[in-house]
């Protein structure tokens, strides 16, 4: 074999090894990325339950497109304000550890600082984490931090109604 084919063979041999090499790393991020809280498309979300500290629960139901507010007669809801709940489905979770790893009471779990229910899933609110501006949130039998911004608060609350 000539020393240019031995050299070309060599190049194409490190390439393909500097390939597997970085596919095996972008898989290996890929499984370990948090990823979100729920595995559900915000936008095919149909129903939301909101409770909040000393009020009752507050269901909401979306239909053509709109949503309304179910308890009792029905009245349209503010679409804006349920679909950033239920867009909390897709929020970045920065961590996630098994429930077991923590005292409830302790990061506000017992009771839960509010507790939003996505078609059946819920997700418990807990206190601001000491790391920083993110909250507990607990799912199922594991705990996710999350960004602050993604703490439930009242739909019937306007943006400008909170200052």
């Amino acid at each position: 074999m000539k020393r240019a084919s031995r050299q070309r063979l060599l190049l194409l041999a490190a390439v393909t090894t500097l390939l597997a090499v970085a596919g095996w790393q972008l898989r290996r991020d890929a499984l370990d990325e948090p990823g979100t809280l729920l595995a559900l498309d915000p936008a095919a979300i149909t129903h939301v339950a909101l409770t909040l500290p000393g009020a009752p629960t507050m269901h909401y139901e979306k239909r053509a497109g709109h949503w309304w507010r179910i308890d009792g007669t029905p009245a349209r809801a503010i679409d804006g304000r349920l679909d950033e709940l239920a867009g909390t489905a897709a929020a970045s979770v920065l961590s996630w550890r098994p429930a077991s790893d923590f005292d409830p009471a302790k990061i506000g779990l017992v009771p839960p600082r509010a507790v939003l229910d996505l078609d059946g899933q819920a997700l418990e609110f807990g206190e601001t984490s000491v790391t920083g501006p993110q909250h507990y949130v607990r799912v199922g039998q594991r705990i996710a931090l999350v960004s602050e911004r993604y703490m439930p608060r009242s739909p019937a609350l306007r943006t400008t109604d909170l200052h």
